[in-house]
């Protein structure tokens, strides 16, 4: 039994099981409620619906309000109230279950009979309720239905894209392999005009070496005198030289006649070379160079005179020798008188004529034959004879090195 105590409600201790609980709960549902235990006695707070929380308890038969709900006791009777009534849930699904089958099995048996209004209310009910369902899932097929169209539309361009993209792939893959090629032709080619360049290089090179030391011996050339450095006239005590050949000779020194004989073939290609140098054309006479056996031809006779001997004893009449001096002696003159014509300043040491040559110093003459002369005086006649042929050699020069001065440059 319930009571009051202290002005609020009292549950009898003699009272047993949940059914007194919830006659409790039921009859005092915006009051606290004590419950009372042997150990203590606890007031339990209200409830948000204003019904008094207690607690049940399942172990014991007797269950008794003791105390306040912690927040622990009320999930752990949450929990036990949840398992409660799953049980209870289940069955009621399965009861609404056994009902919509039972009202099929009804309006099957009913159908074309008589039937109860309850039944047909409930048929009715349930046909209504399939009809929106079937709306429903109608409209929800069609949704599904479009969705698929336009999901196969988006399928359909997807493969158009994709058998573009293909063929775009296979475009650029044959591409990629022209290019490959060409990449391949290019190094090949490449490899070969660089391989081609450096050959050229190399030559181009080289032509420079070739032309730098060709320019440089033009240059040592250009200032080279061809007659210097071809005839050298120099003396050798009492002979003069030319191209180290004795011109002359001595009782104390007698010279070879072949030396004598290659001095005066030099000689006579000096003053040949000197007379073309200045376009110069000998009169009566025409000097042939000839080495060792030079010779003058006279000119009106058609005869020649030759420049060299072979020693031993001469006759008085044997003058061939004595004259082809004599006569290279007159070119010589002609040389000089042409020379002078050019430049009014210029004149030989020794003075020529009629097959003598004359010291101007001291007034001595000289005869160029060998015939009633001393070799003495036959040599130092020749030595004066190459001495003017060296000062002409120095005049014809420096017009030569004049000229080429004179020549622009192209």
């Amino acid at each position: 039994m319930v009571h009051r105590k202290g002005g609020h409600p009292m549950v009898d201790k003699r009272c047993k099981g949940p059914q007194c609980l919830d006659r409790l709960v039921d009859r005092y549902p915006r009051q606290q409620v004590v419950v009372e235990t042997k150990e203590r006695r606890v007031l339990r707070h209200e409830c948000c619906d204003g019904a008094a929380t207690v607690v049940r308890s399942v172990n014991s038969t007797i269950f008794k309000l003791e105390h306040p709900l912690s927040l622990c006791t009320s999930d752990l009777l949450h929990n036990i109230l949840q398992k409660q009534t799953n049980p209870t849930e289940r069955r009621n699904q399965e009861l609404k279950k056994t009902l919509r089958l039972s009202v099929r099995d009804d309006q099957k048996h009913w159908e074309g009979s008589p039937h109860s209004p309850d039944s047909l209310r409930s048929v009715t009910l349930l046909e209504a309720e399939d009809e929106e369902n079937l709306e429903v899932l109608e409209k929800e097929l069609q949704d599904l239905q479009a969705e698929e169209a336009r999901l196969m539309r988006e399928l359909a361009s997807l493969k158009e894209q994709e058998e573009a993209t293909e063929k775009a792939i296979a475009e650029q893959e044959r591409e990629k392999e022209r290019l490959d090629s060409e990449q391949e032709k290019y190094w090949r080619e490449y490899t070969q005009h660089r391989w081609e360049l450096t050959l050229t290089e190399d030559e181009s090179k080289s032509l420079e070496c070739q032309l730098h030391y060709t320019q440089a011996q033009l240059d040592k050339l250009k200032k080279t005198n061809v007659f210097n450095a071809t005839f050298h006239i120099w003396h050798s005590g009492h002979f003069g030289t030319i191209n180290n050949f004795r011109l002359g000779r001595l009782p104390s020194v007698p010279v070879d006649w072949s030396e004598i004989n290659a001095a005066w073939g030099q000689t006579t290609l000096l003053l040949t070379a000197l007379a073309r140098k200045m376009n110069l054309t000998f009169q009566r006479f025409r000097l042939v160079p000839y080495g060792n056996h030079s010779y003058i031809e006279v000119l009106a006779e058609h005869r020649a005179l030759p420049l060299y001997g072979s020693g031993g004893f001469r006759y008085l009449w044997d003058t061939k020798f004595d004259s082809a001096m004599v006569a290279f002696l007159d070119c010589l003159q002609q040389f000089k008188e042409e020379v002078e014509k050019g430049d009014s300043g210029f004149s030989l040491p020794y003075r020529m004529e009629r097959g003598k040559i004359e010291d101007v110093s001291t007034g001595n003459s000289y005869s160029i034959k060998i015939q009633l002369n001393s070799e003495e005086q036959w040599t130092k006649a020749l030595k004066f004879v190459l001495t003017n042929l060296k000062w002409g050699l120095a005049w014809v020069s420096s017009q030569f090195t004049k000229d080429e001065a004179e020549v622009p440059p192209r």
